[in-house]
């Protein structure tokens, strides 16, 4: 008994600490919006061909002598001149990124980078997604697939690469893909809503504390972490994650129509390898190969809109990504998340 006091107590002083946080975060903030200047990002365009072409003439200048690189030199600028001659045009590859946190701020620069291409792209180029997310916030991440959701509605093809990891929200993300490319080790899958949160009601109690929500709406708050929750609550609560689960999958099902949603919509996870006999993922292959090969015939370009940050801005963000990190370790370790 005395140690679920202990634990209560420890309990009680994380709360706190992480509301202090919270407060602290949202002080910042309140910084950060004051002289915010609107529309002063812009728009970084870099062709990945001269990055690969780099990479293989700083190799080719190592290992060839003058007269190997001399033919090889004369060989490339006859192509180039053939191709522009018999007038051939290369198609486009354009290359996103999204780096996903629990709530999905990369959010903010995607919907520009998308609507800067799709003034320019048509059917007979690509975009490629390079995503790596475990998920996180509903909300943010239905605005980031929303997001990507355009680039199919404009018919262009998108092709979605998961390295490392693309679970939860992450794979809202990635099933809009026409194609979707898994790393072998990779994380997919994730089909499933969570949502849990500490009652210290009883400790309070215990130690002659009262703590009174009141709300104007029967269902305006179901669970607390200082009230007293009811049986009625956790039901509502539970059917407001199920109608979730369920908009989740209609969803996935929409995008990857060959998908067993009963056997796959249960919250697990598969690796690559797994994921591709669940049909999860297309093919088994990395972004840097992808990329490379498509490089030898078309032209990619990457997008990246960068937003310039005043101090108190850069403060705010580095203090919300720690945040992020410190609630994501808690997360994992509540959860007992096995790590290679």
């Amino acid at each position: 008994m005395e140690f679920l006091v202990d634990y209560a107590e420890f309990l009680l002083r994380t709360v706190t600490l992480v509301i202090a946080l919270i407060v602290v975060l949202a002080a910042i903030a309140a910084l950060r919006s004051k002289g915010r200047s609107k529309g002063s990002g812009h728009l970084e365009v870099n062709k990945l061909n001269d990055f690969y072409k780099a990479l293989r003439e700083r190799l080719e200048h190592s290992l060839l002598d003058k007269a190997q690189l001399k033919a090889r030199r004369k060989l490339e600028a006859k192509t180039a001149k053939a191709e522009k001659k018999a007038g051939e045009s290369r198609s486009r590859v354009f290359v996103l990124d999204f780096d996903g946190d629990i709530k999905a701020s990369a959010t903010d620069n995607l919907r520009h980078e998308v609507t800067a291409l799709l003034t320019l792209a048509t059917a007979e180029d690509e975009v490629v997604l390079r995503l790596e997310s475990g998920g996180g916030m509903v909300h943010g991440y239905g605005l980031a697939a929303s997001q990507l959701a355009r680039i199919r509605q404009a018919g262009v093809p998108l092709t979605v690469c998961v390295d490392k990891v693309a679970a939860s929200g992450g794979y809202m993300m990635a099933c809009i893909g026409n194609r979707i490319l898994s790393a072998p080790f990779a994380i997919l899958g994730s089909i499933g809503v969570v949502a849990q949160l500490p009652n210290v009601h009883r400790l309070l109690k215990k130690h002659d504390i009262d703590f009174e929500v009141l709300t104007a709406g029967e269902y305006k708050r179901t669970l607390t972490v200082f009230g007293e929750n009811t049986e009625k609550g956790r039901e509502k609560f539970q059917e407001d994650l199920e109608i979730t689960h369920e908009l989740f999958k209609d969803f996935v099902a929409r995008y990857r129509p060959q998908l067993e949603m009963d056997e796959i919509a249960t919250g697990e996870v598969w690796l690559g390898l797994a994921a591709q006999g669940k049909l999860l993922v297309d093919e088994l292959k990395t972004s840097d190969e992808y990329l490379a090969e498509r490089a030898r015939e078309a032209d990619l370009f990457q997008l990246h809109y960068a937003e310039k940050k005043s101090l108190p801005e850069r403060f705010g963000l580095a203090a919300s990504v720690a945040l992020d990190r410190v609630l994501l370790n808690w997360w994992n370790r509540l959860n007992q998340q096995r790590f290679w």
